[in-house]
C-alpha cells in the first residue's frame, strides 16, 4: 500500500512540475502582450491600453512567480524573458513590419536555442508543502527527550 501511495505522490508531483512549465510559458506569452500594451499606452497616457497592460502585467508576474515554486530561479527568469523577447521580436516583425534581416533572425534563433538548452539541463525541485507543519509543545517535548 505504501508503494502505491509513493507512486501516486510521484505522479502528482510530476504533474505539478509540468503545470509550472505551462505557467511559465503562459507568463512569457503574456509578456509579449504587455510589452505591446506599453507601446500602445503611449507612456500610460491612453486609458484602455494602459489598463490592459497593467492587467496583463499582473497576471504574467503571478504566473511567473507560481512557476518558480519548482523551477530554478535562474532558469525560470531566463526562459520568461527569453520567451517574451522572442515573441515580441517576432510580433514586431509580423504586426509592425519591423525588419526581418538575416542577423536579427540568426540571433533570435540563438536565443531560442538557449531557451531550449536551459529547459533540457534544468532540475525541477519538489513543490513546497502548502502550509508548514506547526510544532506543538507536546511534539517539542518528545523531540527533546
Amino acid at each position: 500500500m505504501a508503494i502505491i501511495m509513493a507512486d501516486l505522490d510521484d505522479d502528482s508531483e510530476r504533474g505539478l512540475n509540468k503545470m509550472q512549465w505551462v505557467f511559465l510559458l503562459l507568463a512569457g506569452f503574456l509578456e509579449v502582450g504587455w510589452t505591446f500594451g506599453l507601446k500602445y499606452s503611449e507612456g500610460f497616457t491612453v486609458l484602455v491600453p494602459s489598463i490592459i497592460t497593467v492587467v496583463l502585467l499582473v497576471i504574467s508576474f503571478m504566473l511567473f512567480a507560481r512557476a518558480m515554486r519548482t523551477i530554478e530561479i535562474g532558469v525560470a527568469y531566463a526562459m520568461f524573458t527569453g520567451i517574451g523577447t522572442v515573441g515580441t521580436v517576432l510580433a514586431g516583425i509580423i504586426i509592425l513590419n519591423e525588419p526581418a534581416d538575416f542577423w536579427r533572425l540568426f540571433f533570435i534563433t540563438l536565443l531560442v536555442g538557449g531557451i531550449v538548452g536551459l529547459k533540457l539541463v534544468s532540475n525541477d525541485k519538489p513543490a513546497p508543502d502548502k502550509a508548514p507543519k506547526a510544532v506543538t509543545n507536546i511534539e517539542q517535548d518528545k523531540v527533546g527527550s
